[in-house]
């Protein structure tokens, strides 16, 4: 008797493929298209997002499992979304089988969150202890000379990095960003990045404006005077923006996105915007974002 995984019907067109094997399919094209894919993979026709290589959730996919075997996948950073079926011709999975994926995948769902909720932990742990060691940064720092900005709260960091916190919905301390003398920047290892945020300026004003970036919100808020939020990257500005108008309901909440090629910030924008019936603003120069425009006015 044949194991209820993998049946073979005896025509080479008709074939049950197995957990696995739909996994190995949906996985190698990810990789083909987009160059990376989750660890493991939810096949119940939901949305998840994942991380590509540099740990930023710019992934999303969507997996069905009746009949054939579809899905979708995208990577917002480089505007690519593709829709995608297991190729030949096949005979639906039994419920049995359906049944076996949804009960593996729960199970690989529930034990990939309890590892990232240890992870988290140890990370906000570890990014309590090294902002209260770290002292305010200099203002001749050269990325804040660079990018036009004061310091705005930052403080210093081994290698003259910026150490700029990450707050989830509760204001509590829980990642850091890294800022290099010349821009690059990294987080904590298993620090909670979704929803979180770091705000520029005082808590009560009229209008709210969310960037990307510390140095795009340093900059909107030294030219207006609004509290300026930093939501980190795009794929966040939705999430930070739910949380920012349930932090403050009666403000006006602005979506403040970067003009890229790829249109990447500006639909991120849109969606986060949406999400709170709120408004967004782009630069006009493609390519720019806020600190750009608003520091270009000086030069």
């Amino acid at each position: 008797m044949k194991s209820p995984g993998a049946v073979n019907t005896g025509s080479r067109s008709n074939t049950i493929h197995s957990h696995s094997n739909i996994v190995d399919e949906f996985i190698n094209a990810m990789l083909d298209s987009i160059g990376y894919a989750p660890e493991s993979l939810v096949g119940d026709g939901k949305l998840y997002r994942f991380k590509d290589k540099n740990g930023k959730l710019n992934g999303a996919y969507v997996l069905h499992l009746d009949n054939r075997a579809a899905g979708y996948f995208e990577c917002f950073k480089q505007g690519i979304k593709q829709t995608w079926k297991m190729a030949g011709n096949f005979i639906p999975l039994s419920d049995y089988q359906r049944q076996v994926f949804k009960a593996q995948s729960q199970k690989e769902a529930e034990q990939r969150k309890i590892e990232e909720t240890f992870k988290h932990k140890e990370a906000a742990q570890k990014a309590c202890y090294i902002w209260n060691k770290a002292t305010l940064a200099p203002a001749n720092h050269p990325y804040l000379i660079n990018k036009r900005i004061g310091i705005r709260g930052a403080r210093l960091g081994r290698e003259n990095t910026l150490i700029i916190p990450l707050y989830n919905a509760n204001k509590e301390i829980v990642n850091l960003q890294f800022i290099s003398e010349t821009g690059g920047k990294r987080f904590l290892s298993g620090g909670l990045k979704k929803g979180c945020f770091y705000w520029i300026g005082g808590e009560n004003t009229d209008k709210i404006l969310i960037a990307e970036g510390f140095a795009t919100a340093a900059s909107l808020h030294e030219n207006s005077g609004y509290l300026a939020v930093v939501a980190f990257d795009a794929g966040n500005l939705k999430e930070v923006a739910i949380n920012v108008k349930k932090l403050a309901p009666e403000a006006e909440v602005i979506i403040c996105a970067d003009n890229d090629i790829s249109g990447v910030g500006q639909k991120a924008a849109k969606e986060a915007a949406l999400a709170i019936g709120g408004k967004y603003l782009i630069p006009e120069t493609i390519g720019h974002d806020w600190n750009d425009s608003l520091t270009a006015v000086i030069l």
